[in-house]
């Protein structure tokens, strides 16, 4: 069946056939037309799909060594991303430069290939730092952690692209659970009275936290966007290349004046939601193996393999590629030092005040009721 780009809104009856997603490999690896999206895939190359393969690799690696070091006790938590790796690779390398990005927690991936450091991201979640990294330097935003919340951020700065008059969009992330935050449906109000160039890029992984995405959502989450004036496509969230399609072409309409879209990129969440959960209460494995079949890495190498490249030289260039960083990730770790209690209190405001050195002797003697490290007084 053909797809449309942007899906119309549902009419809410229960027999009413689901629209497609967007696709351009299925999970067998063929490449099917697509009137909608080819148009924004002129350029892919055999080489372009092999750095698309380098990039999802590199992000898994990340994801599998952060993983282990927090099973390690070297961090607090983590985030896993597994199965969202063509999500995550597809949308960011649709972005331009001057495009900024506005994260949930779970975006490692996209901050990866936005320049960040994946040292950054480790001291970020070994607690070692406010931020792993300077915004500005990759136009990338601190991960957010109260759910939705970056989406207001993401619009009030598309709003300040317009008043600047510059020519760039912001595109704010968030999961399937978050769509029932009113923090998302009032940055679709904004988005959409002001026209702003923004995208809403939802991962839908089937998964808030431990809730199927269908106890939240009756229909599917591209329709909701209508009803606020902002169009939406519904695309396969496993096929890199569909994703990379939709966002340019979202970001494009978005800097062209034609305001925001909504993308719902359908993938799974293959691990659990952080390394706190147990995803084996709450889902059976048979639904877990059903999506392993789509994974978005072995999608790629099949098509691949039909174009004639030579899959196996690739497989182990991006692996060495991943060896190599996985192994400067982990000395890296083993030289981070933490940071003394009085650094609490650092970088929290641009100056001192009252306040906050008040809130610091407080702090100093209450650890001065400790075997441990001490706040000395007046410490900066």
């Amino acid at each position: 069946m053909g797809s449309t780009s942007l899906i119309p809104p549902s009419t809410g009856m229960p027999h009413v056939p689901e629209p497609d997603l967007l696709q351009v490999l299925t999970p067998e690896g063929h490449r099917r037309p697509d009137h909608d999206l080819d148009p924004w895939l002129e350029d892919v190359t055999p080489a372009m799909l092999g750095s698309l393969h380098r990039d999802m690799t590199l992000i898994r690696r990340i994801d599998t060594e952060c993983t282990h070091l927090q099973r390690q006790g070297e961090l607090a938590l983590w985030p896993p991303l597994l199965g969202q790796e063509a999500a995550q690779a597809g949308s960011a390398v649709a972005m331009q430069d001057d495009d900024y990005v506005f994260p949930s927690y779970r975006e490692n991936g996209v901050a990866y290939l936005r320049g960040v450091d994946p040292l950054g991201l480790v001291r970020l979640w070994r607690g070692a730092t406010f931020a792993g990294w300077k915004p500005q330097d990759h136009n990338f935003a601190a991960q957010q952690i109260i759910i939705g919340a970056q989406a207001l951020h993401a619009v009030g700065y598309a709003m300040g692209i317009t008043r600047d008059g510059a020519d760039a969009a912001a595109i704010g992330y968030f999961g399937d659970g978050a769509t029932s935050q009113g923090d998302v449906n009032e940055a679709m109000v904004f988005a959409a009275s002001f026209h702003a160039p923004v995208v809403f890029f939802c991962q839908n992984n089937h998964w808030a936290i431990s809730e199927p995405v269908g106890l939240q959502a009756k229909r599917h989450i591209a329709d909701r966007p209508w009803g606020f004036g902002i169009p939406a496509m519904r695309v396969d969230g496993n096929d890199v290349l569909a994703v990379m399609a939709a966002t340019r072409r979202a970001l494009e309409r978005a800097r062209n004046g034609g305001g925001p879209t909504f993308i719902e990129a359908v993938t799974y969440r293959m691990g659990p939601h952080t390394t706190a959960d147990d995803p084996s209460r709450y889902r059976d494995t048979e639904e877990v193996e059903a999506w392993r079949a789509k994974d978005p890495i072995d999608r790629l190498e099949k098509h691949l393999a039909e174009l004639g490249e030579d899959v196996e030289a690739l497989t182990a260039d991006s692996t060495a590629a991943a060896d190599a960083m996985a192994a400067e990730l982990r000395a890296g770790v083993a030289d981070l030092e933490d940071p003394e209690p009085a650094d609490l209190f650092s970088h929290v405001y641009a100056e001192p005040h009252h306040e906050l050195e008040r809130q610091r002797e407080h702090y100093r003697l209450y650890l001065e009721q400790f075997d441990g490290p001490q706040l000395e007084a007046g410490a900066r």
